[in-house]
């Protein structure tokens, strides 16, 4: 059996669910373990999160049971003493080798195993490339919980179909917060959204801007101009999944390096998309070019300096 852990917001969800039915489509035995939604862990996190893939319409999953996860995870008493002993010693102790945990972008080696709980957020395209036409029938979105925002959603969706329309989305808030802006913030720079809306406008005279990102504000002082931008601000909350719906109509989809944005863009169905993503997704995450354009095949990599890698 295998388990893997679902953990973090949706975007990361979707990830590790993606991998969930990767390893089903290789005929092996996986569950999903729930755990970390529990409410008495949730409350020791600083960013609380709920269990978000049943937003999708009848998404197929099977969860493990407690008897499931303490056979990777409950340890013996003798590795309970032999740890405390390690530690006293200052002797780092040894992992479990029923566990495996995510330490680089790309593990090939998921996909020999049969035995292991799995720990990660597994972002890289690589792992589910070879799935995503059954990744965006599976993902079906439901409607808004207003009926007049359903609708405005239905005819903003239809006329992104028609035209050249392009998704970008921008992620401030969380991402300019002093915990985690050494880690996230200056990736998606001014420099990359301005080279990667040119990209588009320098090949089609006609693109249509669509804005997604929760800083209202800063999009209304940024992108005013209604005849070049629309600013979609109206899905929120659990609706906010509307917005990977509006994203997925889009000829082009730039993303900001957050794994949401990366939904919008993998989810869209149309042949003649054009994807644009920032060169790193973190700033302690070296990134080789030519192994970035393997493992994100057909992806537009734009770097903070605005340029074309």
């Amino acid at each position: 059996m295998i388990i893997i852990k679902i953990a973090g917001g949706l975007g990361n969800q979707m990830q590790q669910y993606s991998l969930y039915r990767k390893l089903l489509s290789q005929g092996k035995d996986v569950k999903l373990d729930l755990s970390w939604f529990d409410p008495k862990v949730q409350e020791k996190m600083l960013a609380k999160r709920s269990f978000e893939l049943p937003l999708f319409v009848d998404l197929p999953y099977e969860e493990c049971s407690d008897k499931d996860r303490e056979y990777f995870l409950k340890r013996s008493v003798f590795q309970k003493i032999s740890g405390k002993i390690l530690k006293k010693l200052k002797v780092t102790e040894s992992d479990n080798e029923k566990v495996f945990v995510e330490s680089k972008m790309y593990h090939p080696e998921v996909f020999e195993m049969d035995d292991k709980y799995i720990e990660g957020y597994f972002a890289c395209q690589k792992y589910y490339d070879d799935i995503m036409e059954e990744l965006r029938d599976l993902f079906k979105f439901p409607e808004h919980s207003n009926s007049e925002l359903h609708q405005r959603n239905q005819i903003f969706a239809s006329k992104m179909d028609k035209e050249t329309s392009v998704s970008v989305h921008i992620r401030r808030g969380d991402y300019l917060a002093p915990e985690n802006i050494n880690i996230l913030g200056n990736i998606a720079t001014e420099e990359y959204y301005n080279s990667a809306m040119k990209y588009f406008m320098d090949k089609y005279p006609d693109v249509h801007f669509y804005i997604f990102t929760s800083d209202h504000e800063y999009a209304r002082q940024n992108y005013s101009d209604e005849s070049l931008y629309t600013i979609i601000d109206w899905n929120t909350g659990k609706d906010s999944v509307q917005d990977l719906m509006l994203m997925s109509h889009c000829k082009g989809n730039i993303c900001a390096n957050s794994t949401f944005s990366f939904w919008g863009a993998r989810l869209n169905k149309r042949p003649d998309r054009e994807i644009i993503r920032t060169f790193t997704m973190r700033n302690n995450q070296h990134c080789d070019p030519d192994i970035m354009h393997d493992y994100w095949k057909g992806w537009i990599l734009i770097d903070k300096d605005g340029k074309i890698v």
